[in-house]
């Protein structure tokens, strides 16, 4: 049962050629690239991969194209901040050797880097992802196209190992990054008919920060913890303002 591997990019020079390496167990390797000015192509080709370039009109349909694309219809969807580290590669290849016999797809638990040492706790661990899956029988499917997530019809089988995640170059670009996804949030659920509330202001950022901080143990992963838990409350209060400005008809980006 061969297996593509399908990647989408956009100026990922400094980090497309370890996640393409860790795919190399795979027949084939397909990337869809959003026009990166750096390296990021030349440096896919140079390991094997088929190269494609597209306009990118969001995550979701960016990911589904680099499926259909694919000669096979078993795909591994990675991003370009991800790997597969031994123990998985070990779990995708057994499972493969039995056909994939009773699934229609796979989850694995997603490890993220956080300055230099992986988090284990809070909100960060053990993120569950889909990304091993039938074609025929599911993807990336819906019309959200941010924090997008795979689905099948029919039995989803965990596999032991981790999907290494290096999400962040900097602070800088962490906070840029979750303020861009909460713009894409909030505008979702306004189209959709969602409203926010006192409540979301208020409770549901220090709501996040409790649960992964206290709760889900997040403190056990030191400095980091703590930091990662209070950015990643400051997300949920962003997207709730911009959800409110919204429906008050106030301008939450430049013209």
């Amino acid at each position: 049962m061969p297996i593509s591997a399908c990647v989408i990019t956009l100026e990922e020079a400094d980090r497309i050629g370890e996640c393409l390496r860790s795919l190399a167990f795979c027949e084939e390797i397909i990337v869809v690239d959003s026009g990166s000015a750096d390296a990021t192509c030349r440096i896919a080709e140079s390991l094997g991969a088929r190269v494609l370039v597209r306009a990118f009109d969001g995550y979701r349909s960016q990911k589904d194209f680099a499926v259909q694309q694919a000669l096979h219809d078993w795909v591994l969807c990675l991003d370009a901040d991800e790997r597969v580290d031994q123990a998985l590669r070990a779990s995708i290849l057994a499972a493969r050797d039995g056909g994939f016999a009773g699934a229609a797809g796979y989850r694995f638990n997603r490890l993220s880097d956080y300055f230099g040492r992986f988090l284990r706790h809070g909100n960060a661990y053990p993120d569950r992802v889909l990304r091993l899956f039938d074609r025929r029988r599911g993807g990336w499917r819906g019309s959200r196209q941010i924090h997008e997530a795979a689905s099948v019809d029919g039995p989803v089988r965990t596999l032991a190992g981790h999907l290494l995640h290096f999400p962040y170059r900097s602070l800088e670009q962490q906070l840029a990054k979750t303020q861009r996804y909460a713009l894409m949030m909030a505008q979702h659920e306004f189209a959709r008919g969602k409203r926010a509330s006192w409540a979301k202001l208020v409770v549901s950022p220090a709501w996040r920060f409790w649960r992964g901080y206290v709760f889900r143990l997040g403190f056990l992963d030191g400095w980091r913890g703590l930091v990662y838990a209070y950015v990643r409350a400051n997300y949920v209060r962003q997207k709730a303002i911009m959800l409110w400005l919204l429906q008050h008809g106030q301008p939450v980006r430049d013209p």
